[in-house]
C-alpha cells in the first residue's frame, strides 16, 4: 500500500488540518498499543461506548505517528501532527476501505451466513491457492471494523480475494457490501446466531443477501425459506445479471443435487449430480456442518470449472480449521502462543500484536515457517517480515523452510532450518527457557510437533479460557459506566480460578485503571509477571507490609491498628505519599472503619505526608438481591456521608468506589469515581436477563480414559452407590474432587456432556476420577468430555449444590492446566 493523503481528503469528506497533504502512507491502524505504528501510519481514532482512541493520540505522536483521522483534535495536539477531521471515524475507515477496494479488479468471493463462514473461507483458500494468489480475511475479521481492515490488506500481486461478512442486526450489511463488492457470493448455513438482532428468520436472510446485490453469481443451499427470500431478492435487483447456483439434499431442481451421503471410516462419500452427470466425492469428515461447508466449497470449484479429478484430489485433503490463538504453559518457564496452522503476512501481524499483549516473559521468540500467498515477491515479503519482527522487538527468530532460510540475513539473531525434522533434531541445543514463544507455521510444516515438544506436560484435563469472551464481558460492563468512571477488575483467587497473570495482561492491554487482589503474594506474582497497572491488595496482613512497599502494591487499610502499623514501616523507609486505600464499613460488618472510629482515623492521617489516601471504598452486602434494596440504599447514603467527611476534614480528593458487579447493574446512580468488576468479567451474572448478554469464559474439559459395559447387578465406584439395573456402558473420566469437582455433584445429581449429549455421573466422585453412564452415547476412549462451560454452566452446578458460582470456579485445582485462546 502506498496512498497519497491528498487523495483521501475528498474520499473521507474530511477537513485537513496540518502541513502539506502530499504525504504517502503505507499502513492503517486503529490500535494505539500496536508496536507496528510508525511515521507512515494513518491512524483512525475510533470511538465507542467503551473507549475513545482520541485519548491516546498524544502518546502516539510521541512514538512518531504523524497522520490521524479524528472526530476532534485532542487538547494540546494541534500543530503537532496532521489531522483529517471527519464526522464519524468508523464511517471514514469504511469509506477508505471501499475506495481502496475499487483500485483493484479481480474476482472477490464474499461469504455470509450464520455459521461456517470462516471454515469455508479457509477451505477455499486451501483449495484454490495452487492456482491463485489469494488475499483473505485473517481469522474471523468479518465485522464493521474487521472487514475494512481485511480489504485494506490487498496488494497489486493478488488475483483472488475471499472475504467474510458478519452482521448482528439490520442496516449493517449495506456498508460491508460497498467495501467487499463480491463477484461471487456464497451463503453458508443460516442458523440461530444473532437471532436477537432481527425480527424473524426472513428479515435475517434478507439482510444477509444484501451483500450480493451487485454480485453476478450466488451460491446457496435451496430450502423453502431461503428460496422465497432469494426469489424476491432476485426480482428486486433484476437489473443486475446474475446466476443463482444452488445445491440441495432434497430438491432435485437444484443445480447440484446430492444423491447420497455414506459415512465410513471417519470419512463421508458423497454422490452428486451436476449437469446431468453423476460424480463421486470423498471428504475426511462425518459431521453435518462440515459436510454442508464442503459442499459450498464444491460449488465454488464447479463455478471455476475445475474437473472432477482435481476436485476429488483436493477436497479429500481438507482439514479441521483452528480459528484461535492459544496461550499455553511451556517447558522451563516458557509461555507458548500456538498459531501453528497458518502462515500468511496479515495473520502474522495479528499474532505479533497478540504476543505483545500476552507475553509473560520479557524475552520474545518467534518460530516462523515459510510464508505463502503474501502477494509480494520473496525479496519484498521477507524485507517486510524482518521489519515487522524488528518493530515488535523480537529477541530471537527461528525460521523453518527453504525460502525463509535463504533470507536469514535480513533478520538479527536468526537461526534457520530447512524443515521441521531438522529443527526437532537440534531442539535440545536451542535452550528454550524464560521466554514467550510465538509458533506460527503453515499447515504443511506440521508445527504441532513443535508445540508438543515445547508444551508443559500435564494430565489431559484442561480449563480453556476464552480471552475474547473476557474482552466482551469487560466491554459489556464498561458500557454501563459514565465516561469519567474508572474501573477496577478483581483478579484475586487466581483470577476466580481462571488464571491471574494471563487475564491481568489482557486487562492491562484494555487499559483498565486498577487490578484488585486479596493478598500481597497474588499482587507480587502479577508484578513479577510484568504487570505495570496499579494493584490494590484488599486483605493485607501486617506481616506483608514490607513486601507491599517493595513491590509498589497499594494496601487497603481497614483499622487504626493496621494504619499505625503501616505508617510505622512507611516512616522507617522515608516514604512520601505512598498510596493507601481506606475501607469504610457501611453495613457489611466484615472489615472497615465504622462511623465511631472515623474521628481517630482522621486525627491519625491529618498532616501526614508519608501516605496518600488514593481511594475510599466500601462493600455492598446485598447488591444482587433487590429484596434488600432499602438496605443497599442505606449503605450508599452512609458511604456518601462518611467519605465526604473524610474528604472535607483531610482536604483530599480520593477516588471513591462501592459498587461490585451486581451493583454496577442494579445501582448505576452510585458509580462515584470507580467501580469494581468481579465475577461478571468471567461471564456470570445473578440476573438471568443480564446473563444472556454475557459470554461463557471457562470450559472445563477432559477425555474418556476407558469405556466398559457392566452387567445388571454390578456396581460402580466407592461404597457401591450405583447399582446397574440393566447392562450399562460406563465411561471413566480422569478428573475428581482433587481437581475441584464436588462429591455432591456425583451419584446422578450431576452430568457431563459427551458428543453433545448428557452423561449422568454415577457413583461417588473419586479423588482423581469420576464415572458416567454412556449407554445411549456412541463414544470411545479419547473422546472429549465437557465438565462445565456452555452446558452445564457453573451457575447450574452451583444451584444444584446450593452454593454460588464463585465456589465452583475457584475450586478448580491449579493442577488443571489452563489454556488461553483467542
Amino acid at each position: 500500500m502506498s496512498i497519497n493523503l491528498k487523495n483521501l481528503i475528498s474520499v473521507l469528506e474530511a477537513k485537513w488540518i496540518g502541513a502539506e497533504a502530499a504525504i504517502f502512507i503505507d499502513h492503517i491502524s486503529i490500535d494505539s498499543r500496536s508496536l507496528q505504528n510508525g511515521s507512515q501510519t494513518l491512524f483512525f481514532a475510533l470511538t465507542g461506548v467503551n473507549n475513545d482512541a482520541h485519548l491516546y493520540i498524544s502518546e502516539l505522536i510521541d512514538k512518531g505517528v504523524q497522520n490521524f483521522v479524528v472526530q476532534y483534535i485532542p487538547e494540546n495536539c494541534e500543530g503537532k501532527a496532521n489531522f483529517m477531521v471527519v464526522k464519524n471515524t468508523l464511517n471514514a475507515l469504511q469509506h477508505f476501505a471501499a475506495y481502496y477496494r475499487h483500485l483493484f479488479d479481480f474476482p472477490i468471493i464474499g461469504l455470509t451466513g450464520s455459521n461456517g463462514k470462516t471454515i469455508v473461507k479457509e477451505w477455499l483458500n486451501f483449495l484454490l491457492s495452487p492456482d491463485y494468489n489469494i488475499i483473505r480475511s485473517p481469522k474471523s475479521y468479518n465485522s464493521q471494523v474487521g472487514v475494512p481492515l481485511s480489504v485494506i490488506a490487498i496488494n497489486e500481486k493478488h488475483n483472488l480475494g475471499i472475504f467474510e461478512a458478519g452482521i448482528s442486526t439490520v442496516n449493517e450489511m449495506d456498508k460491508l457490501e460497498k467495501i467487499i463488492k463480491p463477484t461471487i457470493g456464497v451463503l453458508t448455513n443460516i442458523g440461530t446466531a444473532h437471532d436477537e438482532g432481527f425480527l424473524n428468520l426472513v428479515q435475517k436472510i434478507d439482510e444477509k443477501l444484501l451483500l450480493f446485490k451487485d454480485c453476478p453469481v450466488i451460491i446457496y443451499q435451496k430450502n423453502e425459506t431461503v428460496d422465497s427470500c432469494m426469489s424476491q431478492f432476485a426480482a428486486e435487483y433484476m437489473l443486475h445479471p446474475r446466476k443463482l447456483f444452488s445445491w440441495s439434499f432434497r430438491d432435485q431442481t437444484a443445480d447440484v443435487f446430492i444423491l447420497k451421503k455414506e459415512k465410513r471410516n471417519d470419512k463421508t462419500r458423497i454422490e452428486y449430480q451436476y449437469k446431468n452427470e453423476i460424480f463421486d466425492l470423498e471428504i475426511p469428515f462425518q459431521d453435518s456442518a462440515s459436510i454442508e461447508n464442503a459442499i459450498s466449497c464444491l460449488l465454488v470449484l464447479l463455478h471455476f470449472e475445475y474437473d472432477s479429478a482435481t476436485i476429488q484430489n483436493r477436497m479429500q485433503m481438507l482439514y479441521p480449521v483452528e480459528m484461535r490463538l492459544e496461550v499455553k504453559n511451556g517447558i522451563n518457564n516458557c509461555s507458548i502462543i500456538d498459531d501453528s496452522y497458518s502462515s500468511d503476512f496479515q495473520s502474522l501481524k495479528i499474532a505479533l500484536d497478540f504476543l505483545e499483549s500476552q507475553k509473560k516473559n520479557a524475552s520474545k521468540t518467534v518460530i516462523l515457517s515459510d510464508i505463502f500467498q503474501s502477494g509480494f515477491s520473496n525479496e519484498e515479503l521477507y524485507s517486510k517480515v524482518a521489519q515487522l519482527i524488528s518493530d515488535n522487538k523480537i529477541n530471537r527468530v527461528i525460521g523453518i523452510g527453504s525460502t525463509i532460510s535463504s533470507f536469514a540475513d535480513k533478520f538479527s539473531n536468526c537461526i534457520t532450518f530447512q524443515n521441521t525434522a531438522e529443527f526437532i533434531a537440534h531442539f535440545e541445543s536451542l535452550n528454550f527457557a524464560n521466554e514467550t514463544i510465538l509458533i506460527k507455521g503453515a499447515r504443511s510444516f506440521q508445527f504441532e510437533e513443535i508445540v508438543t515438544l515445547l508444551e508443559e506436560k500435564t494430565h489431559e484435563t484442561i480449563l480453556e479460557i476464552n480471552l475474547d469472551s473476557i474482552s466482551h464481558n469487560l466491554n459489556f460492563f464498561k458500557s454501563k459506566l459514565a465516561n469519567d468512571v474508572k474501573i477496577m477488575v478483581m483478579v484475586k483467587a487466581f483470577g476466580y480460578g481462571n488464571g491471574g497473570l494471563e487475564i491481568a495482561k489482557l486487562l492491562e492491554h484494555h487499559k483498565v485503571d486498577y487490578l484488585g487482589v486479596a493478598f500481597a503474594d497474588e499482587g507480587i506474582s502479577l508484578k513479577n509477571g510484568g504487570i505495570k497497572l496499579p494493584i490494590m491488595v484488599l486483605n493485607p496482613e501486617s506481616t506483608s507490609f514490607p513486601s507491599i512497599i517493595q513491590y509498589q502494591l497499594e494496601p487497603e487499610i481497614y483499622s487504626v491498628k493496621g494504619l499505625n502499623a503501616f505508617l510505622k514501616i512507611a516512616r522507617e523507609k522515608n516514604l512520601k505519599d505512598f498510596p493507601i486505600h481506606i475501607k469504610l464499613d457501611t453495613g457489611m460488618h466484615r472489615l472497615g472503619f465504622e462511623e465511631n472510629t472515623l474521628t481517630e482515623l482522621i486525627e491519625t492521617l491529618k498532616g501526614n505526608t508519608t501516605v496518600k489516601v488514593q481511594s475510599v471504598l466500601s462493600h455492598l452486602a446485598t447488591s444482587d438481591d433487590m429484596n434488600h434494596y432499602d438496605f443497599v440504599i442505606s449503605q450508599i447514603k452512609l458511604f456518601e456521608k462518611l467519605s465526604s467527611k473524610l474528604i472535607s476534614e483531610l482536604n483530599i480528593n480520593p477516588i471513591r468506589h462501592i459498587l461490585n458487579t451486581s451493583g454496577i447493574s442494579n445501582f448505576p446512580e452510585a458509580q462515584f469515581n470507580m467501580v469494581r468488576l468481579g465475577i461478571g468479567l468471567y461471564g456470570v451474572s445473578n440476573d438471568p436477563a443480564e446473563q444472556k448478554y454475557l459470554e461463557n469464559v471457562g470450559t472445563l474439559k477432559s477425555i474418556i480414559s476407558q469405556v466398559r459395559t457392566i452387567p445388571a447387578g454390578d456396581s460402580v465406584g466407592y461404597g457401591r452407590r450405583f447399582m446397574a439395573e440393566k447392562p450399562t456402558k460406563i465411561a471413566t473420566i480422569p478428573i475428581g474432587y482433587a481437581d475441584g469437582i464436588s462429591r455432591l455433584w456425583g451419584n446422578e445429581v450431576g452430568y457431563v456432556v459427551i458428543k453433545n449429549q448428557k452423561a449422568s455421573i454415577v457413583g461417588s466422585v473419586c479423588m482423581d476420577m469420576l464415572m458416567v453412564n454412556v449407554t445411549e452415547i456412541d463414544c470411545k476412549e479419547g473422546d472429549s468430555v465437557i465438565i462445565f462451560g456452555e452446558s452445564p454452566t457453573v451457575t447450574e452446578i452451583a444451584n444444584a449444590l446450593k452454593t454460588i458460582p464463585y465456589e465452583i470456579l475457584t475450586s478448580i485445582s491449579q493442577r488443571v492446566k489452563r489454556v488461553f485462546f483467542r
